[in-house]
């Protein structure tokens, strides 16, 4: 990987140290590189427009595509959300988080529209791995995390994967070595009626079936 980012391995570093980095950039606005249970992610504070704005330069990603968000907890999840979460979104949260879906659900007044496209509804997910949960837990209990490649090219498993224009945005790459998941999380539409599968990944519509019968 090309000089430029603060590179952090995580070991010999403890995942403390790899938190209070991410924690420490994403406060001065700036964008990191972090794992999760899926693929690698671009990452920064939600509620910063420049933030976000240079994440969508360094994707090279449309403004009115959306970016999720990860949340360190359920109850911080719940507090992203507009109004009651559904009988739906209770379900899924305890059959599947933590782990790799993505629930799009209506977003509340503490989710910028930066962060949405414009829409009223937020994609949240909380992670399985317990790094990337530290991570957003030091950074505020929620950041806008993307898959860490351009928009349309397939993501990154591997840091050297990374490319060095993206990392050109970049302050701090945590490196844990290979994300084991390697597909981007399935999304599941909760704000339509019936709910409806976005993108199946690693959990199917069978799964989410047993769960959501009128899954669509």
């Amino acid at each position: 990987m090309r000089d430029g980012p603060s590179l952090v391995r995580v070991p010999p570093a403890s995942a403390d140290d790899a938190a209070a980095a991410c924690a420490r950039a994403v406060a001065r606005g700036e964008i990191v590189v972090m794992p999760t249970d899926t693929v690698y992610g671009l990452a920064g504070d939600p509620r910063n427009r420049d933030a976000i704005r240079r994440l969508y330069e360094a994707k090279g990603r449309p403004r009115r595509m959306a970016v999720p968000v990860l949340v360190s907890s359920v109850e911080g999840a719940v507090r992203l959300i507009g109004g009651k979460p559904s009988a739906e979104a209770r379900a899924l949260f305890d059959r599947f988080w933590p782990g790799a879906l993505t629930v799009v659900v209506p977003r509340s007044d503490d989710v910028p529209a930066a962060v949405t496209g414009g829409r009223d509804t937020v994609g949240l997910r909380l992670p399985a791995n317990a790094l990337a949960r530290s991570i957003v837990a030091a950074c505020g209990g929620a950041l806008a995390v993307t898959s860490a490649n351009f928009s349309f090219q397939p993501p990154a498993c591997e840091v050297e994967e990374l490319a060095d224009e993206l990392l050109a945005h970049v302050t701090v790459v945590v490196d844990t070595g290979r994300c084991e998941g390697g597909l981007a999380s399935t999304v599941v539409d909760l704000s339509v009626s019936p709910p409806r599968i976005l993108r199946e990944g690693p959990i199917s519509a069978h799964e989410l079936r047993e769960v959501l019968p009128k899954l669509a």
